[in-house]
């Protein structure tokens, strides 16, 4: 690889490198634009699609899922990250809360954390007993199969962050107050029971890597690269086709009724200018 290529990253994206801001930006504009066309055709064939993200806490799911996000419609790419649940939402069964968020034609859901609460945080902080969380992983993959057979394209993406690299970004949102909101209840105890969570995960991956709904497992420890690889493999996932536009034309402005609109601001209460 020429020597160029290196301090770029390679121009396959996979060198040992951090990847160089300039190209990391140039390679997230084709994705998104991609992901703009993936758009059209969601809305034109009516598709309905949900996409879990799930991880140790600092995976990098938030980075992530703005990158997937922050060029396309809301109305189409829809977000959904519920807090806890209510204690009515505790009496209700357990998928309950999260169905009501599905896909209509058109849309593809993102759940930044799903109904596989249960499999990770809820049974290693001991918000659910053995026996719910044994019966959850017999009948998530029932569960998931439902969906499939609905026709709901279900893509699951699983974080995975190494030791060292969860423990730098904890100490980075420690020392800094721009990302100490970050730091949730949970966070610090999650760091604390590391081994339980691997644990949890390889149970969760055993029984819920299905056919149907496989996992897919995204090394994120380089924030850049997971991103980019993110996003291409979710338009892999999906198919679809360029649709044709046409070609948009500004009007002209109407001079009927024309007015001096900024006279009646004169007065009003304006923000300040200090910028």
């Amino acid at each position: 690889m020429a020597k160029k290529d290196r301090e770029a990253g390679g121009d396959d994206g996979k060198g040992d490198g951090k990847l160089k801001r300039r190209k990391y930006e140039k390679e997230l504009r084709k994705l998104q634009a991609e992901l703009c066309r993936l758009q059209d055709w969601v809305k034109h064939k009516g598709l309905r699609v949900i996409i879990v993200f799930e991880g140790r806490d600092a995976a990098g799911k938030g980075g992530t899922i703005r990158a997937l996000t922050e060029r396309v419609s809301p109305r189409v790419f829809r977000l959904v990250a519920l807090p806890a649940p209510s204690d009515r939402e505790k009496s209700q069964m357990y998928v309950q809360r999260y169905m009501q968020h599905f896909p209509a034609a058109g849309e593809v859901v993102i759940f930044d954390r799903s109904w596989y609460n249960r499999a990770g945080v809820e049974y290693v902080m001991g918000f659910c007993t053995d026996e719910q969380h044994r019966r959850f992983l017999k009948l998530a993959p029932v569960f998931e199969g439902y969906i499939v057979e609905a026709g709901i394209l279900l893509i699951k993406i699983w974080l995975e962050v190494s030791d060292k690299e969860q423990r730098r970004r904890f100490e980075a949102r420690i020392d800094d107050p721009l990302r100490q909101w970050k730091l949730s209840p949970m966070d610090l105890p999650s760091r604390e029971r590391w081994f339980e969570y691997s644990r949890a995960r390889d149970m969760m991956l055993k029984a819920t890597d299905t056919k149907h709904a496989p996992w897919y497992i995204l090394k994120s420890d380089d924030k850049k690269r997971a991103r980019l690889n993110c996003l291409a493999h979710i338009l892999k996932l999906i198919p679809y086709k360029k649709l044709p536009r046409e070609r948009i034309k500004l009007p002209k402005r109407s001079m009927k009724g024309a007015y001096d609109d900024s006279a009646p601001l004169k007065g009003r209460r304006f923000v300040p200018e200090r910028y």
